[in-house]
């Protein structure tokens, strides 16, 4: 029904309306989105789903995509995920896991040691994230310490890593 690949650069104006359909012009005031502020994503590190089915769907149509985003935590790069975005219409199929689990798998793949983000923890924990401990990551922002989530790619990574959550820059 959709199959996953690497971001083009041509898919930038597709994935900010789905941005958009998916959270609204509120997301600019969020904490997350001051972290990802006039950054670039991590190279390698962006997917999208796109459609191949028939039907209300043209085939090759957009329907999610997922992002992640340099991070460095007290001294220790890591990275952010988000936004991930799914069609409004397609939400529960999969997609959204799919992408996620995709990224994650390269981040691994590509020596990256942690993740975190701020999201639902029932929804994330499907791919492995858990809420991390309040107090021990200083966001640039209000977070509701209940939706901020991690997940080590190296057991362990996140039992070191505490202190100021800013930018990072490409390793």
């Amino acid at each position: 029904m959709w199959q996953i690949r690497p971001e083009r650069p041509e898919d930038a104006d597709k994935i900010e309306k789905l941005v958009i359909a998916s959270f609204g012009a509120g997301r600019f005031a969020k904490t997350a989105y001051r972290l990802r502020e006039d950054a670039v994503p991590v190279e390698g590190l962006s997917f999208v789903a796109t459609s191949d089915a028939e039907g209300a769907l043209e085939s090759g149509a957009l329907v999610g995509s997922v992002r992640f985003w340099h991070l460095d935590i007290g001294g220790t790069p890591s990275l952010l995920l988000g936004p991930l975005a799914v069609d409004p219409a397609l939400r529960g199929k999969g997609i959204g896991i799919a992408l996620m689990q995709k990224g994650i798998d390269e981040a691994k793949a590509r020596g990256h040691e942690s993740v975190i983000l701020v999201g639902d923890e029932p929804y994330y924990a499907k791919v492995g994230f858990a809420r991390l401990p309040p107090g021990r990551f200083k966001l640039p922002g209000p977070v509701d310490p209940a939706r901020l989530l991690g997940l080590s790619l190296k057991a362990g990574a996140l039992l070191l890593q505490s202190g100021e959550v800013k930018r990072g820059l490409p390793r």
